[in-house]
């Protein structure tokens, strides 16, 4: 093959990948809705420590008595350690609060904001720099 022809064929292949591995990574306002707040108690069914984001799985009784399962998006593993997330922290069974954002396709998913705890702890669960709407950060400073 020429010189020429490999190299404009490498040069597509990393545009290729790195298109790929754009797609796999979103905006906020990609996927979920700031005009759509959702505050739900719940019980954590499942944590997914997974990279690009953590997913928190949380069955929320209804006023009608029947259950939903959510999913919550969270910022990924690296910053919810930093925060003082541990793998032992959110054990299905545990009791919480979770605030965050609707997805835009109306499925039970949404973007964790914050998570509380039944004694009153509270947790910053979002991504700082990524489209959500203006919230306080952990150390109560505005960010954009």
């Amino acid at each position: 093959m020429p010189k020429k022809l490999t190299v404009v064929v490498m040069m597509v292949g990393l545009w290729l990948a790195g298109a790929a591995s754009l797609q796999a990574h979103h905006a906020f306002a990609a996927e979920f809705d700031a005009s759509k707040p959702v505050h739900f108690e719940g019980t954590i069914t499942k944590m997914e420590w997974t990279n690009p984001h953590v997913w928190l799985h949380v069955d929320v009784k209804r006023p009608d008595g029947t259950v939903e399962n959510w999913a919550f998006e969270a910022g990924t593993p690296n910053v919810l350690f930093r925060r003082g997330f541990t793998k032992q922290s959110l054990l299905p069974g545990t009791k919480v609060v979770v605030d965050g954002y609707q997805a835009k396709n109306g499925l039970h998913r949404g973007n964790g904001r914050d998570l509380t705890f039944p004694d009153g702890r509270k947790m910053f669960l979002g991504s700082t720099g990524t489209g959500a709407p203006y919230e306080l950060t952990p150390n109560d400073q505005k960010v954009k």
